[in-house]
């Protein structure tokens, strides 16, 4: 279905998204009736269409100022990067993830707050797949919700940062904000 930009909302099951600026750069997010569906790094309107073509339903971007769906994530996303939120707290559309990669995402949710850190290994252990630390690796590669699902709080075990969907520096500065890490000097 193609998406539609305009100030006219489409009838029905529907998508609405933004990009918004952020402390990490510009971010895509995304949601439906049921909850935040995706958050996209390194975003711009042009190479959002794609991305929301994908998503297969009636999109539909407001005017700054005018979300419904995406008030309170774009609410929460201010007040965590100004240091004032420590838990999201939104619904959130698991569309996008299944299987094995639900399970790990949704414990990496429930099970690592702000400001803490675990290992690949370790996560695996803790949704019974002890041998599992590079499928956990995957889980975290598809992600479709960073930072609510803080998938940079997951540290390689023998101490490294890791990879990241939104770049290693990306990270680093997440983690920073955490207070997990110092503050880059530069």
């Amino acid at each position: 279905m193609d998406s539609v930009d305009s100030t006219e909302r489409p009838r029905g099951p529907h998508l609405e998204w933004t990009v918004v600026a952020s402390a990490i750069g510009p971010l895509l997010l995304a949601a439906t009736p049921e909850g935040l569906v995706k958050v996209s790094f390194h975003a711009s309107p042009e190479t959002a269409g794609p991305l929301i073509d994908r998503l297969g339903a009636a999109a539909f971007r407001p005017a700054p100022g005018e979300e419904v769906l995406l008030a309170e994530p774009i609410r929460q996303l201010t007040a965590y990067f100004a240091g004032d939120l420590r838990r999201f707290r939104l619904p959130l559309d698991w569309r996008l993830s299944s299987g094995f990669h639900r399970q790990v995402l949704q414990e990496l949710d429930r099970s690592v707050p702000y400001g803490a850190v675990v290992g690949y290994g370790e996560l695996a252990a803790r949704v019974g797949q002890p041998g599992a630390a590079q499928a956990v690796g995957a889980a975290m590669g598809s992600n479709p919700l960073p930072l609510v699902v803080a998938c940079h709080r997951v540290v390689e075990n023998g101490g490294g940062i890791g990879g990241f969907g939104g770049g290693v520096e990306t990270k680093r500065i997440l983690l920073a904000l955490e207070g997990v890490l110092p503050e880059p000097l530069f």
